[in-house]
């Protein structure tokens, strides 16, 4: 068999056993995009449709986010967003990698504020809802410091 013959098996051998792997949603540097994007192709609910952000990004209200974010995302997330904390090690899929999400169209405030009281359930995620954990004004400022504090 000739080189190119050779390498186009390889190649369709590599991409049919990464299908029958689970495909994307295995990767851990994908992350939880799987999720956003089944998220992004529903409809949100009217309740939250059309939604923005009410609170200005104080001191105090980024302060209130990043003690939420410490609490209830890092563990999944990681420090810096990434999706790469000890708890979300095993997730499938992994947690998304936020820093790199809060850069994307998608990354609305109806969207966003969606997917932290609803959580992932809806999309195919282990995120659990935080909408009877934490009250409207701390899922806002948590989103507040998610726009300013990940790199």
């Amino acid at each position: 068999m000739k080189k190119g013959g050779m390498l186009a098996v390889i190649i369709l051998a590599g991409a049919v056993l990464f299908i029958f792997a689970g495909g994307i949603r295995w990767l851990p540097w994908f992350g939880g995009m799987t999720s956003h994007h089944k998220g992004m192709m529903s409809r949100l609910p009217d309740s939250y449709a059309g939604q923005t952000n009410p609170l200005r990004a104080t001191t105090a209200v980024l302060e209130k986010g990043l003690e939420h974010y410490k609490s209830y995302c890092l563990g999944c997330h990681g420090v810096n967003g990434r999706g790469d904390g000890p708890a979300g090690a095993g997730l499938i899929p992994p947690p998304a990698d936020l820093a790199f999400v809060m850069r994307m169209p998608m990354a609305r405030d109806d969207y966003l504020y969606w997917k932290i009281s609803e959580g992932g359930s809806s999309v195919g995620s282990a995120m659990p809802a935080f909408k009877t954990v934490l009250s409207e004004t701390d899922r806002w400022a948590l989103l507040n410091y998610l726009r300013s504090g990940l790199k």
